[in-house]
């Protein structure tokens, strides 16, 4: 399992703590520091099943400064995955990658599932 998150994040710490008490054991990353790759970025995208949209942390600072309710519809997926890449802080968080898939924001009943 491979967790990412924001050390400052409330969400991201309620989350760590669950996969501590169901005593799941996963590599912890830092999105800000160690941001996901493109290439990450499209593997997991691909293994959610989910739409796009849902990486993007739409409650963030940097997403509303970067106006990007109103852009995203217009940009093509590459350029969505690209500016994914290029800041953390515009990925929803908490993102676990599991063997069972991907599940980006903290969903207790989806996590369990990813085991």
């Amino acid at each position: 399992m491979l967790f990412l998150g924001y050390p400052k994040c409330t969400t991201c710490k309620k989350a760590q703590a669950w996969l501590t008490e169901h005593g799941i054991e996963a590599e912890i990353r830092d999105i800000k520091e160690d941001n996901p790759s493109e290439e990450e970025l499209r593997r997991w995208h691909a293994l959610s099943g989910l739409p796009l949209k849902r990486f993007f942390n739409t409650s963030g600072q940097l997403y509303r400064s970067l106006g990007l309710k109103d852009k995203l519809a217009a940009m093509s997926e590459d350029e969505q995955f690209a500016l994914l890449a290029s800041d953390g802080m515009l990925v929803k968080r908490p993102l676990l990658v599991g063997e069972g898939g991907v599940c980006p924001g903290f969903k207790a009943e989806v996590w369990e599932a990813l085991r």
